[in-house]
């Protein structure tokens, strides 16, 4: 280990195998608390590579606690994390959506690290208990649509590191993972990068394990699509740049997506949402982010037409009736 430590201080690139040495030594408690922190940011300052990050996930695929879902005909929406934009939960919000218009979707999640409220805040604010049971998580799937993984059930490493991520602070190369490492792994997957060329890892990456898959990031600095900007939206096609006049509307202000600076104001903004009564720039940004997410269903329909349909669907409030949220 003491080698790999030294290859991260001289900003080498790791190996495939080296890489998922050091998640197999952080579950076997082989790493103290220092090494752990030099790893974190030395990586975090040297940049992932590919073969890195390859490796990361082999490992932590390969540790996960296995799970009986099916993710055939699903989809996961979930990003990085770690923009430091302080916008509300868009791809939670999205998941709701998505599921209460009739589509499948398993959505990987965590804890915020490096922001307030990450999907796991918000959605235990709104009184959900997670479960690792595939049992219960296959009901919820049937009954709603939609079934929740919290990262740290099915990924025991990453509880290893949670307290050491939290007193950092600052986002680290377990970002990156989180989207990749959904133990069911889904079909079709959205998902947001926090800088362009972990978008192109990612879409490396997902080409060969994902039916569809779009991936996101935002020109000026978002981890999601936000219609603040341009976006660039990579996938099965090639690579694109998109923003508000794709969908025919108005760029937005990045103010006017702002979460709370709570846990309790953040999720008062999705059951606004969810409930039909959240505001323009909000409307918007949901609607965009459920159309991209539509289209890997649906790869021959415009996103204009796709988002026109969430739109409705989204100030209708059939959002929160179909989830029975108050």
């Amino acid at each position: 280990m003491k080698k790999i430590l030294n290859k991260i201080v001289e900003k080498g690139t790791l190996t495939f195998d080296e890489a998922k040495r050091i998640i197999f030594a952080l579950a076997e408690d082989k790493l103290n608390h220092s090494q752990i922190v030099a790893i974190l940011v030395g990586i975090q300052m040297k940049g992932l590579q590919l073969d890195e990050i390859k490796g990361f996930r082999s490992a932590l695929l390969e540790l996960a606690i296995p799970i009986q879902i099916d993710g055939s005909n699903a989809i996961d929406l979930c990003g990085t994390g770690g923009d430091g934009k302080n916008t509300f939960n868009i791809s939670t919000t999205t998941a709701f959506v998505v599921s209460a218009m009739g589509y499948k979707v398993i959505k990987h999640g965590n804890y915020g690290v490096s922001s307030t409220c990450g999907s796991s805040n918000v959605l235990e604010e709104l009184g959900y208990q997670f479960s690792p049971d595939s049992t219960i998580l296959n009901r919820q799937l049937q009954d709603k649509n939609i079934c929740f993984l919290h990262a740290p059930l099915f990924h025991p490493t990453l509880l290893k590191v949670g307290g050491i991520r939290k007193e950092l602070g600052v986002r680290t190369f377990f970002n990156a993972l989180g989207p990749l490492v959904n133990p069911v792994q889904p079909e079709y997957q959205l998902t947001g990068t926090y800088n362009l060329e972990l978008a192109k890892i990612y879409q490396h990456i997902l080409l060969g394990s994902r039916k569809d898959y779009k991936v996101v990031f935002g020109m000026n600095g978002y981890d999601e699509l936000t219609l603040t900007d341009q976006t660039r939206v990579l996938g099965l096609e090639g690579d694109e740049c998109i923003d508000a006049a794709t969908f025919d509307q108005t760029k937005v202000n990045p103010t006017s997506i702002h979460s709370g600076e709570t846990i309790r104001q953040a999720a008062n903004i999705l059951k606004s949402i969810a409930q039909g009564k959240g505001s323009n720039s909000q409307n918007s940004v949901i609607s965009a982010n459920v159309a991209l997410a539509l289209q890997c269903f649906h790869p021959n329909q415009s996103l204009k037409e796709l988002y026109n349909e969430a739109h409705v669907f989204i100030k209708s409030g059939k959002t929160a009736s179909h989830h029975n949220i108050q």
